[in-house]
């Protein structure tokens, strides 16, 4: 059983998904700084000094506070604005995702289309060729 899982574990599979997870995970990390440190606060500064995450409405009649943090502290809100946030994210990383898929398949099309070399003639036809060259020398 322990060489069964063994197999399983180190199967290139296995190891490329986990790769696959990890990078994954650390770009998730990359893009949500960029949308939180830069795309918000140029988008806020644009549209007069905006933040999306203090955006909520509140569901108790005991809010009062302005900001989200503190309004969650008084009672149940709901935080669109994070939503908001985490929805860009999403459609930065499907957009990058979808460029790097649409160049690797426009780099397998390209293989794809590249002319294969000949293929070598069959050893039969390699023989007679040579026997009809020996017979024109004569």
């Amino acid at each position: 059983m322990l060489k069964e899982f063994k197999d399983f574990a180190l199967k290139g599979n296995v190891v490329d998904l986990a790769i696959g997870v990890i990078i994954g995970a650390a770009f998730g990390k990359i893009v949500d700084s960029m949308v939180g440190d830069i795309m918000m606060p140029l988008i806020g500064a644009i549209f007069g000094g905006l933040n999306f995450d203090n955006y909520f409405i509140a569901l108790a009649k005991t809010v009062t506070a302005t900001n989200l943090a503190d309004a969650a502290k008084q009672g149940a809100v709901l935080g669109y604005g994070k939503f908001i946030t985490v929805s860009i994210n999403f459609a930065i990383i499907a957009f990058v995702l979808f460029m790097v898929v649409r160049a690797m398949n426009k780099l397998k099309k390209a293989e794809a289309e590249a002319p294969a070399a000949p293929a070598a003639p069959p050893a039969q036809e390699v023989l007679l060729t040579e026997i009809r060259d020996l017979l024109k020398k004569k």
